[in-house]
C-alpha cells in the first residue's frame, strides 16, 4: 500500500540546500549521506548529519494521506538534485523501497533505505537564552572572518564564545592578529564558554542569512550546543581544545583612546603622489 503527501517546490529546495554540505562530508559512516525524512500527517521533519555538525528541519505539506508516521532514508544528493528541477507542488509517493516525486510533467524514482541505517539524532534540547536572529548574525560577521581553516593548532580553528552576568564576546585569532566583539546585550547567570568549530560557525551564518525567524534560541543537547529557530534546529560538537589565553593581548592599560573617521581610514595617502590607494583588491 502506498502513501502520498505534496510539498511547495520552494519550500523543499530551500531545506535541501542548506543539508548539502552536511550530506555530501564524508564520514566513517556511510548513511550520512543520506537525508532523513520522518513524514507525518501536516508536516514532514528532514534530518541531516555528518558526525559533526546536524541539521533538523520541518517543511509544512499540502496534502497527505499519511495515517502512522512514516521515516525512510533518501539519498541526499540526489534528492536535491531532483527537486532542484521541479516546480510547483511535488507529490511524494511512498511505494516500498521507493520514493516517486512527481509533478504533472515528470516522475521520478528513488530508492530509499531503511530510517534504522541513520546515525543517532541528538535530541531534548536544553535552552539556555535567546538571540535577535540580525543581531546574532552581525555579532558571527565582525569576528568570523579571522578563523583559520587548517592551523596546526586545532585551538585556533574555531570560535571562542562566552556569555557571563557581564555579557557576551566572541573571539578569534590566526595566532598573529586577533578579533574580539563585545556585547551587554546578552547575559547568563553563570559564566559558560564555547569552542566552536570554524565549519559550524560558517553553516549556522548561511542558516541565519536565509532563515525568517526574528528569535534564536541557543541550547544544550547530548553534549553539542544547539542554535533553534521556529522550524529549525542547528546542532554542532564543540572542539575539546583550550582556547589560548588571550586576554593579557586585550589589556588597555597605559593606552590612549581615539577615534578616527572610518572612510579615511579605509585610505592611504601616498606620500609625494597625488594618487590614493583604496583598501580594495586590485585589477590585474
Amino acid at each position: 500500500m502506498s502513501i502520498t503527501v505534496s510539498v511547495e517546490q520552494k519550500a523543499l529546495s530551500a531545506l535541501l540546500t542548506a543539508m548539502q554540505p552536511i550530506c555530501t562530508k564524508r564520514s566513517a559512516i556511510e548513511a550520512t549521506s543520506s537525508i532523513l525524512l520522518n513524514i507525518g500527517h501536516r508536516e514532514m521533519i528532514l534530518k541531516s548529519t555528518d558526525l559533526e555538525i546536524s541539521l533538523q528541519a520541518s517543511c509544512p505539506l499540502e496534502t497527505s494521506t499519511v495515517r502512522e508516521p512514516v521515516s525512510l532514508l533518501v539519498p541526499g544528493r540526489r534528492l536535491y538534485e531532483c527537486v532542484r528541477e521541479l516546480d510547483g507542488i511535488i507529490s511524494l509517493t511512498i511505494e516500498g523501497s521507493q520514493l516517486r516525486l512527481g509533478t504533472d510533467m515528470v516522475d521520478i524514482a528513488l530508492n530509499t533505505r531503511d530510517a534504522d541505517d541513520f546515525p543517532p539524532f541528538p535530541e531534548r534540547i536544553e535552552n539556555r537564552m535567546h538571540f535577535e536572529r540580525d543581531s546574532l548574525a552581525q555579532l558571527l560577521d565582525r569576528v568570523s572572518f579571522l578563523i583559520p581553516q587548517n592551523n596546526a593548532n586545532p585551538s585556533l580553528n574555531g570560535l571562542y564564545l562566552e556569555i557571563a552576568p557581564s555579557g557576551l564576546s566572541m573571539t578569534a585569532t590566526d595566532g598573529h592578529c586577533l578579533a574580539q566583539v563585545t556585547t551587554e546585550q546578552y547575559t547568563l547567570p553563570e559564566r559558560q564558554a564555547w569552542l566552536l568549530p570554524r565549519r559550524a560557525v560558517f553553516e549556522l551564518k548561511k542558516l541565519l542569512e536565509t532563515s525568517s525567524d526574528t528569535d534564536i534560541f541557543l541550547g544544550m543537547c547530548s553534549g553539542h550546543l544547539v542554535f533553534s529557530g521556529e522550524h529549525f534546529n542547528f546542532f554542532t560538537k564543540l572542539l575539546a581544545d583550550a582556547f589560548p589565553q588571550y586576554k593579557a593581548v586585550m589589556n588597555r592599560d597605559g593606552f590612549v583612546p581615539a577615534a578616527v573617521d572610518k572612510a579615511r581610514f579605509s585610505k592611504i595617502e601616498l606620500s609625494g603622489r597625488n594618487q590614493r590607494l583604496l583598501a580594495a583588491p586590485l585589477a590585474h
